[in-house]
């Protein structure tokens, strides 16, 4: 595996070593020794799985309590992942970094904790799954605005086209009012 640092050097894009022939494909998703020589060493504790539709926008979420760790990756189609860093005592609190997973490129985004994440589906429909590293606490979920102007993120949507967005994300609230981590 590859394991490129991002411009907040805590994110992490993970490249598997793809093997394949004419049968298909075959990959390690997770291998807990290589992710800790990584800098990944990372115990988790609920894989989440969901299906999306195009232009589908997921996010920016997080917790505030039982902060989770998240490994994404896609199974079938393809997004744009996007990871916040909500830690004031970080030199890039603040900031925000994107990468495209697909299952075509087999990529995965390693979004530590202290971290706000969300995405956008590029491709007709998307699979997106994501393992934690702690459970799903919904008293403690947060979401910040996806088109937060502090944030400034630069989502892939075509012009023209809304961002196809669930009630509790159309109702995030702006960075500057969002809790953050110390």
């Amino acid at each position: 595996m590859d394991f490129e640092r991002q411009a907040i050097p805590d994110v992490v894009l993970i490249r598997p070593k793809v093997h394949g022939d004419h049968r298909g494909f075959f990959y390690e998703s997770w291998h807990r020794r290589e992710f800790a020589a990584a800098g990944i060493d990372a115990e988790f504790v609920q894989d989440n799985q969901s299906r999306s539709s195009q232009f589908a926008l997921r996010g920016l979420h997080y917790q505030v309590e039982q902060s989770q760790g998240k490994l994404a990756r896609v199974v079938a189609g393809e997004v744009f992942d996007v990871a916040v860093d909500l830690r004031h005592s970080s030199p890039t609190f603040g900031r925000w970094v994107g990468a495209i997973l697909s299952a075509e490129n087999h990529c995965q985004l390693w979004v530590p904790r202290g971290f706000a994440h969300g995405f956008l589906v590029l491709s007709e429909s998307a699979d997106f799954c994501y393992k934690c590293t702690d459970y799903y606490a919904p008293a403690h979920e947060r979401c910040i605005r996806w088109d937060d102007p502090t944030l400034a993120i630069e989502w892939p949507l075509p012009a023209g086209v809304n961002a196809n967005l669930s009630r509790k994300d159309a109702s995030g609230v702006a960075f500057r009012d969002a809790p953050t981590f110390p």
